[in-house]
C-alpha cells in the first residue's frame, strides 16, 4: 500500500486543468492541485492572479470555464444540488473579513449552518454547540449575543471562523485570514489555526499574503502566476527557485524579515 501524501485516499482536494474567464479576461488557464490530506496549505500570488476564484471554484461559488474540480473523491463540477450538499457538509469556510450575517449574534451566526443541515435540532442543543464553537476560537462567552459591530476586527474573523467550524468539518477554507490583524493578532491567530489543525484532524487550503502565516504555520506553499498553478512545495523548495515572482515575494524586505522572525522562533522552541 502506497503511505505517501500522493496516494489517491490521501488527497482531499483534486484540481486539474481548471479554466476561469470572465468574458475576455482569462484568470486561469490549466490550474493543477493537489491537497494532502492533513496538511496545511498556503495559496499565494499577485493582485489579481484569481487565488480567491480559485477557492470558489472548489466550494462551487464560481462554476469554471473547464476542468476538474474533486473534493473527498467525489466531483464538484455538475453535481445535483443535494449530491453538493452532501459534501459541503463537511468543509467550513471563513471568507474575508469575516462575512458574518450583520443582524444576527455572533451564536446566531454560528448556528446558520447547524440549522441548514439540522433543521429539527432542539433550540437549547443549538445554543450549547453554539457555545463551545465560540469558546474553541478562542472568544469570550459574552461574545455569544453579541453583534458583529460590537466586536474588533480579530473577534469578528474568530466568530467567522467559529461558524466555518459549525458542522465539525474536515477541510477549512480561509481566504486571507489574518488581513487587517496587527501583529500580535494575526500571530495568535496563526497558533489557533495550528492547534485546532491538530485537535480535529483538519486539512487546511489557506491563501494569504502574509508572509509570517506562511512560515508560522504552511506545510506547503502554492504559486499562482501566469494564469498557473506555477510550484508547489515547502518555502525552502520555492527559494531554490529561480522564476522571479518567487524571489521577489520570498527575498524581499518582507521575506527575509518573515524568515528571520521564523527562524529566531525555532530556535526558542528549539532552546
Amino acid at each position: 500500500m502506497n503511505d505517501t501524501p500522493e496516494a489517491k485516499g490521501d488527497i482531499v482536494v483534486h484540481v486539474a486543468g481548471l479554466k476561469n474567464s470572465f468574458g475576455d479576461q482569462v484568470v486561469h488557464d490549466g490550474i493543477d492541485l493537489d491537497v494532502s490530506r492533513g496538511e496545511i496549505l498556503g495559496v499565494v500570488g499577485g493582485s489579481g492572479t484569481g487565488k480567491s476564484v480559485l477557492m470558489r471554484s472548489i466550494i462551487g461559488l464560481q462554476a469554471p470555464t473547464a476542468g476538474v474540480v474533486d473534493v473527498f473523491g467525489e466531483s464538484m463540477i455538475g453535481r445535483e444540488e443535494y449530491e453538493a450538499k452532501r459534501v459541503r457538509q463537511r468543509w467550513g469556510v471563513l471568507f474575508q473579513n469575516g462575512a458574518l450575517f450583520s443582524t444576527l449574534t455572533v451564536a446566531e451566526n454560528v448556528q446558520v449552518p447547524i440549522r441548514e443541515y439540522f433543521p429539527d435540532l432542539d433550540p437549547q442543543l443549538l445554543d450549547e454547540i453554539a457555545a463551545y464553537k465560540v469558546a474553541m476560537t478562542g472568544l469570550p462567552a459574552e461574545a455569544g449575543p453579541k453583534y458583529p459591530s460590537e466586536l474588533s476586527g480579530g473577534m469578528r474573523k474568530r466568530a467567522g471562523l467559529a461558524r466555518a467550524l459549525a458542522l465539525d468539518p474536515q477541510l477549512l477554507f480561509l481566504d486571507e485570514p489574518t488581513a487587517g490583524l496587527d501583529p500580535i493578532s494575526a500571530a495568535a491567530f496563526d497558533e489557533l489555526i495550528r492547534s485546532l489543525r491538530q485537535t480535529m484532524d483538519l486539512t487546511v487550503f489557506l491563501i494569504t499574503h502574509d508572509l509570517d502565516t506562511l512560515y508560522a504555520i504552511c506545510d506547503r506553499v502554492a504559486v499562482i502566476a501566469d494564469k498557473h498553478i506555477i510550484a508547489v512545495g515547502t518555502i525552502a523548495e520555492l527559494l531554490a527557485l529561480d522564476h522571479p515572482w518567487i524571489q521577489e515575494y520570498f527575498n524581499g524586505p518582507r521575506g527575509r524579515g518573515a524568515a528571520n522572525s521564523a527562524a529566531r522562533a525555532e530556535g526558542t522552541n528549539g532552546a
